[in-house]
């Protein structure tokens, strides 16, 4: 749990920082160009969740991402695995975030415009939070695959190896 947090707040640190920062220094409509037009900084308050879908729905949003918390602190309580901690982390930092600019942000209160700045080519801007997610559910996804459990065991992926070299051994 200790490792879960420590991930956790410093996605949330860097977030909330660099959101700070971006929104001081950059003035929408004028984005910083970082490697030519490839990758540039612009500021763009977004209503929505990923790919500024769902723009009519921040409170719903909102409340997803207080699930998402609750879920993964729930969850963090009973880690064994460093790597689901990691991975956790990465998504509780960055739901955290995220959360943050939605319920402190304006319009308002469960309605709050989350502030996305990194734009990398065709691909749509994005802030740190959002690079966090997604991070820790990939590494999530990955350890799910190969069968290794939040408390740190193998689970059924390594069991049908082996039931299958078992049946192989039999005939």
């Amino acid at each position: 749990m200790r490792m879960l947090v420590v991930i956790a707040a410093t996605v949330l640190a860097l977030d909330v920082a660099t959101k700070v920062a971006v929104v001081h220094f950059i003035e929408p409509g004028n984005p910083v160009e970082v490697i030519g037009d490839f990758v540039t900084l612009k500021l763009i308050r977004n209503p929505g969740a990923a790919f500024s879908m769902a723009t009519g729905m921040t409170w719903l949003l909102t409340l997803v991402a207080i699930a998402v918390v609750v879920g993964v602190i729930r969850i963090g309580r009973t880690l064994r695995s460093p790597w689901w901690a990691l991975g956790l982390g990465l998504v509780l930092g960055g739901a955290l975030g995220n959360l943050i600019d939605r319920l402190f942000r304006a319009p308002g209160p469960l309605q709050g415009h989350v502030v996305d700045f990194v734009s990398v080519g065709w691909w749509p801007v994005f802030n740190v939070a959002d690079s966090g997610i997604v991070c820790g559910a990939i590494l999530l996804v990955v350890l799910t695959l190969f069968g290794l459990n939040p408390d740190g065991t193998r689970g059924q992926a390594d069991e049908q190896v082996e039931s299958d070299s078992s049946a192989g051994k039999e005939s």
